[in-house]
C-alpha cells in the first residue's frame, strides 16, 4: 500500500518548485514549454442559430389578405 501513497493524485494540482536562479530566457523557455504541453487556448465553438421553434417572429400575428378565403390563409404560414 506504501506504493498507492507514492503516487498523486488524479485531477489534483501540482506543484513544481525549481532552485537557483533563472534567467529570463530559461523562465521564457519553460512558460512556452509548459504553454505548448497544455494544449493553449480552447478553441470557440461555433455559434449556433437559434431554433426556428423559438424565434420570437412566430409569435405575430400575419397580417389578414383581403379576399376568398383570406381567413383561412391567415392561420398558414
Amino acid at each position: 500500500m506504501a506504493d498507492d501513497e507514492a503516487q498523486p493524485e488524479t485531477g489534483a494540482a501540482q506543484r513544481i518548485e525549481v532552485l537557483g536562479d533563472a534567467t529570463p530566457e530559461q523562465v521564457a523557455a519553460l512558460v512556452a514549454v509548459l504553454s505548448a504541453a497544455s494544449g493553449g487556448a480552447a478553441e470557440a465553438a461555433p455559434a449556433r442559430q437559434p431554433s426556428a421553434w423559438s424565434a420570437p417572429a412566430g409569435l405575430l400575428r400575419r397580417s389578414m389578405t383581403p379576399g376568398p378565403g383570406g381567413w383561412q390563409h391567415s392561420l398558414r404560414p
